[in-house]
């Protein structure tokens, strides 16, 4: 399996703090299937930065660390961006990685509370230039589950979106568990990934996902979401149906 979504370069953000950490998380995610993991620090969310230059030298000098431990894990460049006005002037820049560096696919986070009011907009301007953007895990976005149609036009407009394996096993809650699983159902996610920070709190559980969406939707439905992340670190076209609405039930049926 590749794991589209990880915190596992050390010392750079809230996921591993040293090497060995890394090489533990690592040794994780060899035991449960994982080959390929993309690294997705933390860039402009208020606490953390880091840049395109420091992320691919860091990447590097992990693959040598598991190299030396022969650990069988590839580990490729990524970025987990929080939505921010200079974003396009930055990429322009240099300091932004897209996905394995192919130019196409980036991610992109939301405050969690709310959707900024530009996001349409600038989520718009990254895909003239040619990327598309990937909103990850939309299913703990407090305004997108009160608000899921805003998610709907976001996706009907050419946005990707990652929902956390963790979300799917119930691991946020129930709220987040349901809505997660509706996301699946009214194709308004696209990939499942870890979004891991360590071994213990925030593992990977990718393999138990894919389980459980086998079981609840079908293997047809798990194999697109387990086969687009080969796709998309190739910068290929993914699989992907129509996004349908969710529909929210209205309280006690007066309105």
């Amino acid at each position: 399996m590749i794991d589209l979504h990880c915190h596992i370069l050390p010392g750079i953000d809230d996921g591993a703090q040293t090497v060995t950490d890394s090489l533990a998380m690592a040794q994780k995610a060899v035991q449960e299937g994982i080959h390929t993991i993309v690294a997705t620090p933390h860039h402009q969310n208020g606490k953390y930065t880091n840049e395109r230059t420091s992320i691919i030298h860091q990447v590097k000098q992990l693959n040598d660390e598991l190299q030396q431990n022969e650990i069988p894990l590839k580990i490729l460049p990524g970025q987990e961006v929080r939505l921010y006005g200079d974003l396009l002037e930055d990429y322009e820049a240099g300091k932004i990685v897209t996905l394995n560096e192919t130019n196409k696919y980036i991610l992109i986070e939301f405050p969690s509370n709310h959707v900024p009011r530009y996001a349409e907009q600038l989520l718009y301007e990254l895909r003239v230039k040619g990327m598309i953007p990937i909103i990850v895990h939309p299913e703990r976005n407090a305004e997108l589950i009160e608000r899921p149609d805003k998610l709907y036009n976001l996706v009907n407009k050419g946005a990707l979106t990652q929902v956390t394996a963790g979300s799917l096993l119930g691991k946020f809650g129930k709220k987040i568990k349901k809505f997660s699983l509706q996301l699946v159902e009214h194709n308004l996610t696209h990939m499942i990934a870890s979004d891991a920070h360590n071994t213990t709190t925030r593992g990977f559980h990718l393999a138990e996902s894919y389980e459980l969406i086998g079981k609840e939707f079908g293997m047809h439905v798990m194999s697109d979401l387990k086969e687009n992340p080969y796709l998309l670190i190739s910068g290929k076209a993914i699989y992907k149906e129509d996004p349908e609405q969710i529909r929210r039930k209205k309280l006690f049926g007066i309105f």
